[in-house]
C-alpha cells in the first residue's frame, strides 16, 4: 500500500465527516464502524492526524464507502433505475427486492445514495450470517449498542432509534444469501417497522427461483416474505455498451484504441462494471507509464 498523502487524508476526513452526518452525533457514527473508536473519529474531523495511521485512515474509507482511487460515477440507465427504487422506499416506507446481473452497479448506487442521502443504513449479508449477527449489524449500522447479550434488547433499541428517524431506509445487499432462519426472523422486524421506515433488498436473479421454489414447497417465511415485497421483484436493466463508453470518457480514457479495448473485454465480461473498473485502471497505468518513459527520453 502506498503511502497516503495529506490530499488523501483530507479527502477520507471530509467524507467521513458526510458519512457522520447521517447519524445523530460522531459518537453514533463511530458505532457503526469496525475497529474505530470516538476519539478516533474525533481527531481525524480535527484534522489531528498526528497519531493515527495509515492503516486506519484506510481502515475508515474502506466501510464508508470512500474509494481512494479516483473514480467517477456515470449515471447510467442501471444507475437512475436504482436510485430511484431506493428514493420510492425511503420517502413512501416500501419494502422492495431489487434485483439485477453481478456487475451491475447495484453496490455502487447503494452506497452513493448512502453518501448522499440523510437515515441511510447500509448492511451487506453473507451467507453466514445467523440471527444475532443479523440484528447486531442492523443495531452497528444505526448506530446503536450491539454488544448486549439480550437479543431482543439490541433489537428493540435499535427498533426505536430507527421508529424516531425522519424517513428512516436499511439497504440490505446480497440479500439472497440469507439463510432461511433469518428470513424468517425478518419478517418480525418488518412487522415492528412497517410504515416506519423504508426497506430495499438488492441481490441477483436467483432470489426469484429461491422464492418461487420456497412458495411451491410450503416452506416456513416464503409466503410472507412474498407478500411483504409486494409479490413483484424490481429488475434493473443490464448496463450497455453506451455506458461502457460514457464511464471510459468520464474517468479520462479518451484514446480510441483504449476505448475499444475496453469496450470488448467489456462484452466479453458480460458488461460486468467491476472488469470494466480493472480494464480502466490498467490502460490509464500503462498510458501513465509510457508518458514517464517519453519524458525520460526526453
Amino acid at each position: 500500500m502506498k503511502e497516503l498523502t495529506k490530499q488523501d487524508k483530507d479527502a477520507i476526513r471530509d467524507a467521513l465527516m458526510e458519512y457522520c452526518a447521517n447519524y445523530p452525533s460522531q459518537n453514533r457514527a463511530s458505532e457503526s464502524l469496525n475497529g474505530v473508536s470516538a476519539a478516533t473519529v474525533s481527531q481525524i474531523g480535527n484534522g489531528k492526524y498526528l497519531n493515527i495511521s495509515d492503516d486506519m485512515f484506510v481502515r475508515i474509507a474502506t466501510q464508508i464507502g470512500y474509494s481512494l482511487e479516483r473514480w467517477t460515477l456515470h449515471d447510467s440507465q442501471t444507475f437512475a433505475r436504482i436510485t430511484f427504487a431506493m428514493t420510492d422506499a425511503q420517502s413512501f416506507r416500501n419494502v422492495t427486492w431489487l434485483v439485477g446481473d453481478a456487475g451491475c452497479g447495484k453496490t455502487t448506487a447503494a452506497i452513493e445514495y448512502r453518501r448522499a442521502h440523510r437515515n441511510v443504513f447500509y448492511i451487506l449479508c453473507s451467507e453466514d450470517m445467523r440471527k444475532s449477527d443479523f440484528v447486531r449489524e442492523i443495531a452497528k449500522q444505526v448506530g446503536a449498542p450491539a454488544d448486549g447479550t439480550n437479543l431482543r434488547d439490541i433489537l428493540e433499541y435499535a427498533i426505536g432509534m430507527i421508529a424516531f428517524l425522519k424517513n428512516p431506509i436499511l439497504i440490505f445487499d446480497e440479500g439472497d444469501k440469507l439463510t432461511d432462519s433469518v428470513f424468517n426472523y425478518f419478517i418480525s422486524i418488518y412487522n415492528r417497522l412497517e410504515d416506519k421506515c423504508g426497506i430495499v433488498f438488492l441481490s441477483t436473479d436467483y432470489i426469484k427461483r429461491r422464492i418461487e421454489n420456497g412458495i411451491r414447497y410450503n416452506k416456513k417465511g416464503y409466503k410472507e416474505i412474498n407478500s411483504r415485497i409486494g409479490r413483484k421483484f424490481f429488475d434493473v436493466s443490464a448496463t450497455t455498451e453506451q455506458d461502457v463508453y460514457a464511464i471510459c470518457r468520464a474517468n479520462g480514457l479518451t484514446d480510441p484504441a483504449e476505448i475499444k479495448r475496453v469496450l470488448r473485454e467489456a462484452m466479453q465480461g458480460e458488461y460486468d462494471l467491476r472488469r470494466v473498473k480493472r480494464v480502466i485502471h490498467a490502460c490509464k497505468r500503462i498510458s501513465e507509464a509510457k508518458k514517464r518513459e517519453g519524458g525520460l527520453r526526453e
